[in-house]
C-alpha cells in the first residue's frame, strides 16, 4: 500500500494502547492513540480514518456507543479488542457493525494479521471504480451499462436514442441545435436533414412517456433545438 493508512486506537489502558500502536507501526501504518470514547469522537470528527481498534470498557462514552456512532456515519473496518469473553457480547457487537472481535489477552501476530486482512478487504471495496451515472428527475442513466431507467424500470432505447438522450443528460442546461446533436451523435457533417433528429426525439419522448406520462423530460426550444426540461 502506497497511501498513508491511519488507524485510530481507542483503549484506556496505556500499556495495551502503546502495544497496539507498535503493532500498527510495524505493519507500516500510522496509529493515533485515544484513551476515552469522548476523545475518540473528537478524532473521528476531525479526520478520515482507515480503521478503528476499539475497546468496549472506556471512560466517558462507552465502546458500545462509539461503535454505533461510527457505523451510522462510516463503513470503515472496526475491530473490537476487549476482555469481555461472553458469546452474547461478541455476537451483539458484530451485529451492531463490528468487523471482528479479538479477546484479551491477545496474540500479537494474530492482531497484526487481522489488521492487514481487514484493510485489504476494505481497500478492495473502496478502490472499485464508481459506476458512472447521470440523474435528472426520476430518470437515471448508467453510463457503464449504457442503460436508461425511470423509477428503476429499464427502457428499451436503441443505440442512437441512448446517445442522444445521454448527450442531453450530460449537459442539462444546454440547448442543442439539430446540427449540434447530429454531428455529436452520428459524427458526420449535418446537411439539414431535420427528419432524422425529429424521429429519434419523438421515439425517446414516447418511451419516456410510456413509463411516466405525467412528466415531460425533453423540451423544444423553438427556432433553436432541444434541451432537458427542468
Amino acid at each position: 500500500m502506497t497511501e498513508k493508512v491511519n488507524i485510530l486506537v481507542v483503549e484506556d489502558d496505556d500499556a495495551i494502547n502503546q502495544l497496539l500502536c507498535n503493532i500498527i507501526k510495524k505493519n507500516g501504518y500510522f496509529p493515533q492513540p485515544a484513551f476515552s470514547g469522548t476523545e475518540a469522537m473528537l478524532y473521528l470528527e476531525r479526520a478520515e480514518w482507515d480503521m478503528v481498534l476499539l475497546d468496549l470498557m472506556l471512560p466517558g462514552m462507552s465502546g458500545d456507543e462509539l461503535l454505533t456512532n461510527i457505523t451510522t456515519q462510516s463503513h470503515i473496518p472496526i475491530i473490537i479488542i476487549s476482555a469481555k469473553l461472553d458469546q452474547q457480547t461478541k455476537v451483539g457487537m458484530l451485529r451492531t457493525g463490528a468487523d471482528d472481535y479479538i479477546t484479551k489477552p491477545f496474540d500479537i501476530e494474530e492482531v497484526s494479521a487481522r489488521i492487514d486482512s481487514h484493510l485489504r478487504r476494505y481497500q478492495r471495496i473502496t478502490r472499485q471504480p464508481a459506476t458512472k451515472r447521470l440523474v435528472h428527475k426520476d430518470v437515471e442513466i448508467d453510463q457503464d451499462a449504457k442503460a436508461v431507467f425511470i423509477k428503476g424500470e429499464a427502457l428499451n432505447f436503441t443505440a442512437r436514442e441512448y446517445e442522444i438522450f445521454e448527450l442531453l443528460m450530460a449537459s442539462p442546461k444546454k440547448v442543442f441545435t439539430k446540427k449540434n446533436m447530429f454531428e455529436s451523435v452520428w459524427q458526420e457533417t449535418y446537411y439539414g436533414d431535420d427528419n432524422t433528429i425529429n424521429v429519434h426525439i419523438s421515439n425517446i419522448r414516447s418511451k419516456l412517456a410510456a413509463v411516466n406520462p405525467e412528466e415531460e423530460y425533453i423540451e423544444t426550444v423553438w427556432g433553436m433545438g432541444y434541451r432537458l426540461k427542468t
